[in-house]
């Protein structure tokens, strides 16, 4: 009943820069937490960044003063921007959200977009 779909995940190179969305559907009344995760080949899914429906956030210290993360407040919609990108941000990204309520209660658990492909290569 949820449903999270990225997008602009690309080639850059190191020090560029790329933006990416996240766009949450479904019967949905609020969700407390959205965010993003990356997994590189052979590594733990790690957090990147996080951002509650009151405004605090939340980033991984390899990209803290790097990356943004902002929040749409009237949509169910998550940006992460990226800025000085690194060979190491390589990584497919996930969109995640938790804490989802719906109208008759609250979605167990947290849901995950498909990824989306981030490359960072001279």
């Amino acid at each position: 009943q949820v449903q999270l779909v990225e997008s602009g995940g690309g080639l850059a190179t190191p020090g560029g820069s790329l933006g990416l969305s996240c766009v949450a559907s479904g019967n949905i009344v609020s969700i407390n937490v959205m965010g993003w995760y990356r997994q590189a080949p052979g590594k733990e899914r790690e957090l990147v960044a996080a951002h509650t429906r009151i405004g605090t956030t939340n980033f991984a210290d390899s990209v803290m003063g790097r990356f943004t993360i902002s929040r749409d407040g009237a949509k169910g919609t998550v940006y992460l921007q990226m800025n000085s990108l690194k060979p190491e941000d390589t990584a497919v990204y996930y969109c995640y959200a938790a804490g989802i309520a719906g109208p008759d209660g609250y979605y167990t658990g947290s849901y995950w977009g498909q990824g989306t492909q981030v490359t960072v290569s001279s």
